[in-house]
């Protein structure tokens, strides 16, 4: 493995391994295929080291059977590792019996209050907030709440976010930023997704 060296030692206080430890808030972004993928696959290393996972999908239709959601629940029902609660938004929110009365931008904000109140009891050690750049960037969820939230969540909790659109302040906050940027896709000739590649 190799020996990262930084190119800044900031004056934080913190000792070397204080900072290594230290809670990240992630951000996966930009327009190319690989945002919510990245994000799974940060969950795959969480539960490999027994971390409690939350995945909240904010946009992506319930109808969708994605493959990360079949494995990680296996995964996280297997008795190794650590446990993984999966939310989606399309299917209604788990914990809302009124869902269906409820148009998608309050059950966006209604999302983001549960991840709210799971982060205030340190319910989760990662959270993947799926998609959640869209409540922000389409003004559903307040951004300047979001930013503050999360820089004052207690305890080791590390925040992955995926979406295009994240919104500045976003991304100037977060700890890891990627833009994903798209060179090429097999959409640009006609070709619809198909299994195994994209869900």
């Amino acid at each position: 493995m190799p020996q990262g060296k930084p190119s800044v030692v900031p004056d934080d206080g913190l000792t070397t391994r204080q900072r290594r430890h230290r809670p990240l808030v992630v951000v996966h972004t930009g327009i190319g295929k690989g945002k919510s993928t990245a994000a799974f696959g940060l969950a795959l290393r969480a539960w490999n080291q027994g971390w409690p996972i939350g995945v909240f999908q904010f946009v992506k239709s319930a109808k969708w059977r994605v493959g990360e959601e079949r494995a990680l629940r296996v995964l996280g029902d297997s008795g190794e590792g650590g446990s993984v609660v999966w939310h989606k938004m399309g299917e209604g929110w788990s914990w809302v019996q009124r869902d269906a009365q409820m148009d998608n931008e309050a059950k966006a904000r209604e999302g983001w209050e549960q991840v709210k109140r799971d982060l205030a009891a340190e319910t989760y050690r990662l959270y993947v907030l799926d998609e959640f750049t869209y409540p922000m960037h389409w003004g559903w969820v307040d951004t300047d709440e979001v930013v503050e939230v999360l820089r004052n969540r207690p305890g080791t909790q590390h925040v992955v976010i995926t979406g295009r659109n994240a919104p500045r302040k976003l991304v100037d906050f977060a700890d890891l930023v990627t833009d994903m940027s798209k060179v090429k896709h097999p959409m640009d000739v006609g070709q619809k997704g198909q299994k195994g590649i994209e869900w």
